[in-house]
This record gives C-alpha cells, structure tokens and sequence, in this order.
C-alpha cells in the first residue's frame, strides 16, 4: 500500500501538527483508495480532546467527531483513509498505545515533531491479525 500526499496537504498536516506542538495533534485524512494506493483529497484537522496532563503524549478522538468526519469525507464523494498525528520529540513510529486503538483499513500517517519542526515523516498500516504495524510507502508530491 502506498499513501499519496500532495505537498501543500502534507504542509496543512505540518503546521497542524507543529502548532499543536509540545501536544500531540491529530486529524483524518479523507481522499480515495484507487487499488493499492490511498490518495489524500483533504485532511480534517482536529483538537486533541485528551486530559490536559496526558496530551503530550496521547491524543483522542471522540466518537461523534469520527461521525462528523465521515460525513463530510461523503458529502465530498470520498471516504476517510487514515489519520494522522504527531510524536513530540520522539521518533514517527507506533507506540503500543497507537497499536492498541488503530484499525487495519487506514493509513496512520505519524510525524516527528523535534522542537516545535517537522524532523520525519513515516506512515503505517496495521496488520490483519491486530499484532503489528508494516510501514507503507509514504509519497509526497
């Protein structure tokens, strides 16, 4: 699987993400899966809805802000594909809490976030089974 971003969706993801920053900041991604490829349209940037204490390192999305995202995912002829958020200071790779709520049908987009700047980008699809993450194909363009 590969994840498509256009470069100016990634730089929306980015200052997100970085103005969220020393929390932790999240959205959906909403585009189209075309066979292996899942193709960003538009993101929908999120408040991290977390306890105050916990946001550094958790972020949460309440069950009627998926309902509104998907809805507008439809009203625009496209279909939520993965979420994205961020790490402060730490690496863009799963952490076990990532693995514990992901879902095996969407891209999780994860960006490194050192000091208030984008250091790396990394996205992940979690395995069938539930046990763990395989990095796909990230293309920004």
């Amino acid at each position: 699987m590969t994840l498509y971003l256009p470069e100016h969706i990634y730089q929306q993801v980015a200052l997100h993400l970085t103005s969220a920053y020393p929390h932790e900041g999240a959205g959906f991604l909403i585009g189209k899966i075309l066979d292996d490829q899942r193709c960003v349209c538009m993101i929908l940037a999120l408040d991290n809805e977390w306890d105050t204490n916990e946001k550094h390192k958790r972020y949460k999305i309440k069950a009627n802000t998926y309902l509104e995202a998907e809805g507008t995912a439809e009203k625009n002829g496209l279909e939520l594909v993965g979420v994205f958020h961020s790490h402060p200071d730490h690496p863009a790779q799963p952490s076990e809490y990532d693995r514990e709520l992901a879902l095996p049908w969407w891209s999780y987009l994860i960006i490194s976030i050192q000091h208030k700047r984008v250091d790396h980008s990394r996205s992940w699809i979690l395995s069938e089974n539930r046990d763990h993450f395989v990095e796909e194909l990230l293309k920004i363009e």
